[in-house]
Order: C-alpha cells, then structure tokens, then sequence
C-alpha cells in the first residue's frame, strides 16, 4: 500500500512541460478527509459493538469466535492510522518523524493482520465443510491461539520496512515546500508495492480454491447453520477482495507512471490515475467498517444479541433473566 498521501502534489516533469496537478490536490484534501472521518466512526463503533457482544453474550472458548475477535481488533488497529492520514491530506505532516514512523507501522500492521486473518478463517472454513471429519476440522483452541499469535508476528514482521524506511521528507509544490510522510527511497517504496501484491496473490489463490470446494460441497447439503456461516465468510472476503484488488492494481500502474512507462508517460494519464487512486482507496479503506454490518445482516446471532444488548441498556433486565441470556449463549457455539 502506498501512503505517500500527498504524492499527487509534485508537479512531475513529462517530456519538459509540467503536469499541473491543483484539481487533483483540491478533490483530494476535500473529500478524502470527510470519507475518512465517516469511515473512522462507523469502524469504532461497528468493531468496538462486535467486541462487546463477544465478550457479554459469547464463548470466546470457540475457535470462530476467536478469528473474529481477532478480525475486529486488526480493524481496528488499522483504524487507528486513518486520522493521521485525514490531516495529512489537509495540511501535510503535522507531527514528529518518530509518529510518522509509528502511524505507518500500526497502519500496515493492520492491513496485513487483516488479509492473513480472512485466509486463515477461508481454510477453517473450508476444512469444516468440505472434510468434517478430519482432526485439522476441530483444532484445539491452544492451536489456534498459537496461529492467531504466528499470524501476527508474520504480519508485523511485513509492516517492519514502514517503520525503519519511512521518514519525514519534503515535497514541493507550487515554488512552497511542504512535509511529507514517505519511504526514504523508491527502492523501498517498489518493495513495499511488490510485498502487497504478493500478498494478495497468496491471499487470493487460496480463498479461490477453498471456496470453489466450499460451493461444490453445499450444493450437496441442505444444512442451513452451516450455509449461513459459510455465506456470512464468503461476504467478508469479497467486499475486502472487490475493495483493495483495484486498489493494489492502480498504486501498480502509478508506479509505471512515475517511471514513465508507456502508455501512462503522459500528464493526462498521470491525472487520471491519481483520480483513481483517491477513488479506489476510498474504497479500500472502508472495508474496516464493513465486517459488523455483515454480522448485523448474515448473522442471526449476532442480530439476536444486538437486541438483547440494546435491551439491556434501555429497558432493565432482572438478574436472572441476564444470567439465564449468559448461560444458553455460552453453551451455544460461534457468533454465526
């Protein structure tokens, strides 16, 4: 992912005549921040809501259970960059290159956390309907508590480049200087751009696989728990796939751009797809505030205990009527 958020304001050379950009910069410190501020919000809320209903009216013992906490909290963390980046779109770089570095770490962190966590939710998934009755179908939670805590050291350690290669440098624009948050290099920026897509590649191969197994193993029950399930995964790992997928291809072609490849050695195509690298990252951004509203629509339980949770803040249960709530929701398996 690239976060040179104000990348667009160089005025880039293209065969001696320079590339006015003004439009681009103004539609980008407009609505950018606005989209951003109503992504911010609607992911506190959203994520932080699923978190407590996992811990007030579930068994954090299940293994499902345990991804999407761990989905909501990578949401979260990725959340936690987006105000940086609104205020970056507005008046550059504001803060120290130490928070620079940080902002960027946390950032990417989360972006990454959150690809392996829907792959590895994908395999579960696919283990538990297309082979039920292999021991890899029902791991015990110490494995799966050992996966979730490998899977985010894997995504830390590919966040790592951001916080030791990123750093306060200056663009110009308009005869003015201005401080931006970058990589210190293009080598490292490339490289970042390359581990993205690779990722995704990864990421994309195997989900494909699972759930081309995942479809052709439902036509054959008529088990609706388990189709619910499998439909409420298969939503949240195509709106995160539809969203970051023309994402990754343009900041991909922006890098042709930039080192003038053809056909986008030209200032109008520079143009365009700078419109589209705004317009496709707003996209992408929002998938962090999207994963509770498919609870919320696919998954009964979780509408269930949003009432009750609702309920219990407006209108006063007893104390045995909570407890007799706490007890059946814990008996019960996952929040599908």
């Amino acid at each position: 992912m690239n976060y040179s958020f104000n990348e667009s304001q160089y005025d880039t050379d293209y065969e001696d005549e320079v590339c006015e950009k003004a439009e681009v910069v103004k539609f980008g410190s407009i609505f950018i921040p606005v989209f951003f501020f109503v992504v911010i919000m609607l992911s506190l809320m959203g994520n932080i809501l699923v978190l407590v209903i996992l811990a007030m009216y579930e068994n954090l013992k299940s293994l499902t259970n345990t991804f999407i906490l761990n989905l909501a909290i990578s949401d979260l963390v990725f959340t936690i960059g987006l105000p940086f980046w609104a205020i970056y779109h507005i008046w550059g770089w504001l803060f120290s290159e130490a928070l620079c570095k940080i902002v960027t770490f946390v950032f990417f962190t989360g972006f990454y956390s959150s690809i392996l966590f829907l792959t590895i939710m994908t395999i579960y998934r696919y283990l538990a309907v297309v082979h039920p009755l292999s021991d890899l179908s029902t791991p015990k939670l110490s494995t799966g508590i050992f996966v979730f805590f490998l899977l985010w050291i894997i995504s830390i350690g590919a966040a790592m480049p951001s916080l030791l290669h990123s750093s306060l440098v200056s663009i110009p624009h308009n005869g003015s200087q201005s401080l931006g948050c970058e990589y210190d290099s293009t080598l490292w920026k490339n490289i970042s751009i390359s581990q993205q897509n690779i990722f995704f590649l990864v990421a994309f191969t195997v989900m494909a696989f699972c759930y081309i197994q995942i479809l052709r193993r439902i036509t054959r029950t008529r088990s609706h728990t388990k189709n619910r399930a499998v439909k409420l995964v298969f939503c949240i790992v195509a709106v995160f796939f539809l969203g970051w997928v023309p994402y990754n291809v343009v900041i991909f072609l922006r890098i042709m751009a930039d080192n003038l490849v053809a056909p986008f050695d030209d200032c109008d195509a520079s143009i365009d797809l700078d419109y589209a690298f705004y317009v496709c990252r707003l996209i992408a951004f929002s998938h962090c505030c999207l994963n509770p509203v498919f609870y919320a629509f696919v998954g009964v339980k979780f509408r269930s205990h949003l009432k009750s949770l609702l309920q219990r803040m407006f209108i006063r249960q007893s104390a045995v009527e909570e407890q007799q709530v706490k007890m059946q929701n814990f008996s019960r398996g996952s929040l599908y």
